[in-house]
């Protein structure tokens, strides 16, 4: 073993904490916060009991990641986040309900409208141009449509 790692101090503990603490600001995961917290956890506890093997000591900062992480994740499952656009970036959802009037037929199941300014595919039963559409739910990238008399 290496002769310094006989003598990790608390100090070295949140050394680590901020080294991951920066990895965090650096990462697109939001994941290396909570090691963070684990390390300078060990830290706080190695300044109370200085007397702690390296061996306890990964012990603690692997039981203190693994809490850490598992505390967020029921947090965050517990609140659920609500916005006042739930479909922003789902864009087909947004017109689950709307009425349009095809263009283009649709022949074998399958055509295509017109929306805004752009195209969507079409999934329903044969209908002739001019009918009016209702989208009744989406698949991807395919509006599931039937007439918006029925």
């Amino acid at each position: 073993m290496v002769a310094w790692l006989g003598h990790i101090v608390f100090w070295h503990w949140w050394i680590l904490a901020g080294i991951l603490l920066i990895l965090e600001l650096t990462a697109p995961a939001f994941f290396f916060l909570w090691l963070g917290i684990a390390a300078a956890a060990v830290g706080m506890i190695l300044l109370v009991f200085p007397a702690i093997s390296l061996q306890s000591q990964l012990v603690l900062f692997s039981i203190a990641s693994v809490v850490a992480i598992i505390a967020w994740r029921k947090f965050r499952d517990s609140r659920p986040i609500t916005t006042d656009q739930p479909n922003l970036n789902r864009r087909g959802h947004q017109y689950i309900g709307r009425e349009f009037t095809l263009i283009d037929p649709i022949v074998n199941g399958v055509g295509k409208v017109t929306v805004d300014d752009s195209t969507w595919r079409v999934k329903g039963p044969d209908l002739d141009a001019g009918t009016t559409i209702r989208v009744t739910d989406i698949d991807g990238v395919v509006f599931i449509i039937k007439a918006a008399d029925q």
